[in-house]
């Protein structure tokens, strides 16, 4: 008796730009236990596909244009808590390794990784199983193990970026200059920085801040 093969990981590709899902969808179907079954460009277009398709993997991209990989992430999870989605952006920053692990992803990886290790990503996040490099892991870990700015503090943060003093500070979000200094110094704690110019450095690397 002829013996059968497995059937193939369905996947869902989420990208803004045609040609990366056309590449990205002719690499995964040389693979004999992969097919790619849908395609999408923003958030609304990949819940309607995964709705209809019902993927084993989504591989999400971060930036979507007129959408957030993020937010398609957070509403995928929460509408479809058995989805499995595999975060393949071209940035690796501690925030959005940590934003995206919380919204719900099993999986990240930057798309100047070798195709093997997207390969071995999507069988294990298909299987249930968190995939991160080691790199990525260990920065995951330390920023789990970092409090985490208060909205408030994001917003003294973004006018200290803006050069603005504490007392135009103050001004601006209606609170006293002793409130602000705490907000400062909470933020120095927290982003282990040496000055307002390091905290403003440190924000942006961790993609707190965008610039």
């Amino acid at each position: 008796m002829a013996s059968t093969s497995p059937t193939p990981l369905r996947i869902l590709l989420v990208d803004d730009h045609f040609v990366v899902r056309s590449g990205l969808a002719a690499s995964l179907g040389l693979e004999d236990d992969l097919r790619v079954v849908a395609e999408a460009g923003d958030a609304n277009e990949a819940l309607a596909q995964y709705a209809t398709k019902t993927p084993d993997v989504v591989i999400m991209d971060l930036q979507l244009g007129n959408s957030s990989g993020l937010d398609a992430t957070s509403r995928l999870c929460k509408e479809h808590p058995t989805a499995r989605v595999l975060v393949f952006s071209s940035f690796a920053r501690d925030e959005d390794v940590y934003r995206a692990i919380r919204a719900g992803a099993m999986g990240y990886l930057q798309k100047a990784a070798p195709r093997e290790d997207l390969l071995q990503a999507v069988r294990t996040v298909a299987q249930g199983k968190r995939f991160l490099p080691p790199d990525i892991a260990q920065r995951l870990a330390e920023r789990l193990g970092r409090p985490e700015p208060s909205a408030r503090e994001l917003e003294v943060l973004a006018l200290i970026a803006k050069g603005r003093s504490n007392k135009e500070i103050a001004a601006a979000l209606g609170v006293s200059d002793e409130t602000v200094k705490t907000h400062v110094s909470n933020i120095m704690q927290k982003l282990q920085a040496q000055d307002r110019a390091h905290a403003v450095t440190e924000a942006i690397r961790l993609g707190l801040l965008e610039v």
